[in-house]
């Protein structure tokens, strides 16, 4: 994989090399929030003298602009984390399907959206966290959770949390709607506490004892091993991590990605730019800058994230995930997850 990715880096660099006297500009609406992007944004600029213009904001708040702004909407890209958002702009028709030889070939197709509307390009593994010194039997699948050997010993955030959606359409997709439904009533029956906070307020939790099992991303635990998290890093020692499924469908990957406006005004340029997402120099920014998993495939890990071991990730396609997550939200509340 390595060698298609160098060969990858060789096309992309000539077509960045090709267009490095272009005048123009790209729009992106993007709710990614990371200062570590803006040298994703500086190289491609200074490659292709494309400049980047930003609106930034809640993914649901971007995709509702677009839609109100629609013939005349001046976004190029839409850039935003996880499946369920990304299938959300699909519905609500504020992308458009484009062809690029560079994302079909670089992008696994598991990672792609089935009509080319939207792209992913990075990834992090929901995980199952633990207290290794109260919980000598952890869950090694997302179904365990729902055991009631483990009753309220969980914090999982809120239904609402889209990164839970995801992981209980994918559920949906590998065991069906009926198993789905149970996982869900055994998890809330195994809840330490409500729902709150974000993926670091669920480690924290081990962290002060309120719960022995939480469920959170990769990355936001990889990022107390790289630099200082208040309240986790200092007794990050004391937790234990599971890659859930390895013997059956792997640990669920919540995808951050993009696609190009329905109405781009600037949509070859718009192309481009997503391709270089896909390029190797961006896909290491990724991980280096923001404890992510690259989604091209041959891309070496930072630190922090390699510290987390090898795994078998769930390759399931995520388009056919997206289609449950309608149904997910139907279950979470019939199962009172608030």
């Amino acid at each position: 994989m390595l060698k298609a990715t160098t060969i990858l880096a060789g096309i992309l660099a000539a077509t960045l090399a090709t267009s490095a006297a272009a005048e123009g500009e790209v729009n992106l609406y993007s709710s990614r929030h990371y200062d570590t992007d803006e040298r994703l944004y500086s190289d491609f600029e200074e490659a292709t003298g494309i400049t980047i213009n930003r609106i930034e904001g809640k993914a649901d708040e971007l995709i509702a602009r677009m839609t109100a702004e629609g013939v005349n909407s001046p976004a190029d890209i839409l850039l935003t984390v996880d499946t369920s958002r990304l299938a959300r702009a699909k519905n609500a028709g504020v992308l458009q399907s484009i062809d690029s030889d560079v994302l079909e070939t670089s992008v696994p197709g598991y990672l792609q959206d089935a009509d080319n509307q939207w792209f992913g390009f990075s990834q992090r593994a929901r995980i199952i966290f633990y207290d290794k010194a109260d919980v000598a039997n952890p869950p090694r699948t997302y179904l365990d959770l729902a055991d009631p050997a483990y009753k309220g010993l969980v914090c999982i955030r809120s239904s609402s949390n889209t990164y839970n959606q995801t992981l209980l359409a994918s559920i949906i997709t590998h065991h069906g709607a009926e198993v789905a439904k149970d996982w869900a009533e055994g998890v809330v029956a195994n809840m330490a506490r409500a729902p709150q906070g974000g993926d670091t307020d669920q480690l924290r939790g081990i962290v002060s004892g309120e719960c022995e099992i939480s469920v959170a991303n990769s990355y936001y635990f990889a990022r107390s091993i790289r630099k200082e998290v208040k309240g986790l890093s200092a007794d990050r020692d004391m937790i234990g991590w599971i890659f859930p499924s390895q013997d059956a469908e792997g640990a669920h990957m919540n995808l951050s990605g993009g696609g190009v406006a329905a109405h781009a005004p600037n949509r070859d340029n718009a192309i481009k730019f997503l391709e270089y997402l896909a390029s190797e120099q961006a896909q290491q920014y990724f991980s280096a800058g923001n404890d992510e998993f690259p989604a091209v495939p041959g891309i070496g890990l930072a630190p922090s994230i390699a510290a987390l071991g090898h795994f078998k990730p769930d390759d399931v396609n995520l388009s056919e995930v997206a289609k449950n997550i309608p149904e997910a939200q139907k279950i979470f509340d019939a199962a009172g997850w608030e």
